[in-house]
C-alpha cells in the first residue's frame, strides 16, 4: 500500500472507532496478497473481525453489569441430580422467548437444589442474546432502595431497575422485609408488570410470602402481578450441597 493512503486508511479507522479493524489491518492486507483476495473478500474478511470483536466487547459489558456472583452456565448444570426437573422446560426458558414475551420464571424449592444455578444460567443466556439483565438478592434490593430513597435519588434508582430487559430476584424469602422495604420493592415489580422480566428464586411456597412482605393485601396484589402468565418450577429434588456431604461422609 501507499505510504500516504496507508497512514490515510489507518487515521480513518481510528476516526471512525473501528479498533479491531485497525488491529487487523496489516496481517489481512499480507493475507490478501498472499492469497489474491478479491476486495470483497478483503473488505468482508476485515469487517466480519470488527462485528465479532464488538459483538464479545459488549457480551463481556452485558455479564459484568449483570453482576453475577458466580459465572454458571447451564451447561454445568447437573440434571441427573434434579430428576423432577422439567428439562423440556428449561430448554424452552434458554431460547429467551419468555423474555421477548415479558413473562416471568419463578424457581421454588429448598435450599441446595440448585435454584440460583438454573436462574444465573438463564441470566447468562439472557445477556448471550443481548438482554440487559441484572442480578441481585431481594435483600440486597431493598437495601439499595431503601438507601436510594434516604439519599433522594429513588427516582433514578427505580428508573434503573425498571429498564433492564431481565431483573433476577434471588434468595426471596430468607429475611423479611421491612414495611418500608416491602412497599418499595412492591413498587419495583408492579412497575415491571407485563413490562419486563423478572427471575425469582425463593425457598417459600406462595402461601407463607406473607412472612416476606408482612401485609397480606399487598402480598396478594404481588402475587396477581408476577405469576400472571409465569412459568413456575418447583425444585422438590434433594439438596445437591446436602448430597454432596453426605457422600463425602461414606
Amino acid at each position: 500500500m501507499n505510504p500516504g493512503v496507508d497512514i490515510r486508511v489507518k487515521e480513518n479507522l481510528k476516526d471512525l472507532k473501528l479498533s479491531a479493524m485497525l488491529k487487523q489491518l496489516e496481517p489481512h492486507l499480507r493475507d490478501a496478497r498472499e492469497n489474491q483476495q478479491s476486495y470483497e473478500e478483503f473488505l468482508l474478511n476485515l469487517t466480519e473481525i470488527e462485528v465479532q470483536t464488538r459483538a464479545e466487547n459488549n457480551l463481556k459489558r452485558r455479564l459484568k453489569d449483570a453482576k453475577f456472583p458466580l459465572m454458571k452456565p447451564m451447561e454445568t448444570f447437573d440434571f441427573e441430580k434434579a430428576p423432577d426437573l422439567d428439562a423440556r422446560l428449561v430448554k424452552s426458558l434458554l431460547t429467551c422467548e419468555f423474555i421477548e414475551k415479558k413473562q416471568n420464571a419463578i424457581f421454588m424449592g429448598r435450599s441446595g437444589t440448585g435454584k440460583t444455578h438454573l436462574a444465573t444460567a438463564l441470566g447468562i443466556e439472557a445477556c448471550r442474546k443481548g438482554y440487559r439483565t441484572r442480578f441481585v438478592t431481594g435483600c440486597g434490593i431493598v437495601n439499595d432502595l431503601v438507601e436510594a430513597r434516604d439519599d433522594k435519588c429513588l427516582k433514578r434508582v427505580l428508573n434503573r431497575y425498571a429498564r433492564y430487559d431481565l431483573l433476577i430476584l434471588d434468595e426471596l424469602g430468607y429475611v423479611p422485609f421491612s414495611v418500608e422495604g416491602a412497599q418499595l420493592l412492591f413498587q419495583v415489580l408492579t412497575e415491571r408488570h407485563e413490562k419486563k422480566s423478572i427471575i425469582i428464586t425463593t425457598n417459600l411456597g406462595f402461601a407463607d410470602w406473607t412472612q416476606i412482605f408482612g401485609d397480606p393485601h399487598l402480598t396478594s396484589a404481588l402475587l396477581d402481578r408476577i405469576t400472571h402468565r409465569a412459568h413456575i418450577i418447583q425444585c422438590v429434588w434433594d439438596s445437591f450441597r446436602l448430597t454432596d456431604s453426605l457422600k463425602s461422609m461414606l
